[in-house]
């Protein structure tokens, strides 16, 4: 158990650099992009990111749903449910939000879904850096209880 606690720590702590980084740069930058070469920049994107997140994502939730099933006893429970609902919220997120701004934007760049594509990434960007510390709590927790 704690191989999946130390999976579900280090896939959140990447994520939350991962969306740092994407709020942060990546995004922004997309208003640079010459207009002429969006579109095949976009797909670019899409691709390459998805190659970089889409592996510790399903991951991390998979993760978070067998740390809170195979709660030990000392380890947090309540910790590990908040976690995962907001783990849930950026699921739902991506996919209401980040996914259908990316759909657009694959027509070609409009400073306006650029716009609302930063906005609305705020979100993830929050409940990842609210996921973390508990997500490290819960993962002390297990490993200052077990028999090392």
């Amino acid at each position: 158990m704690l191989f999946v606690h130390g999976v579900h720590f280090v896939t959140c702590c990447f994520m939350t650099g991962v969306i740092w980084f994407v709020q942060v740069v990546h995004y922004p930058l997309f208003a640079q992009v010459a207009p002429e070469s969006f579109t095949a920049y976009h797909a670019a994107h899409v691709r390459r990111t998805s190659w970089v997140v889409v592996g510790p994502m399903l991951l991390e939730l998979l993760s978070a749903f067998v740390v809170l099933s195979k709660a030990e006893e000392g380890t947090p429970q309540i910790l590990s449910a908040i976690g995962l609902t907001l783990l849930m919220l950026i699921w739902g997120s991506t996919f209401l939000s980040q996914v259908p701004a990316h759909n657009r934007l694959a027509r070609g760049y409009s400073s306006e879904i650029g716009r609302t594509l930063v906005k609305s990434n705020w979100t993830r960007t929050v409940l990842w850096s609210l996921r973390l510390p508990l997500v490290l709590w819960v993962t002390l927790q297990a490993f200052a209880g077990s028999s090392l």
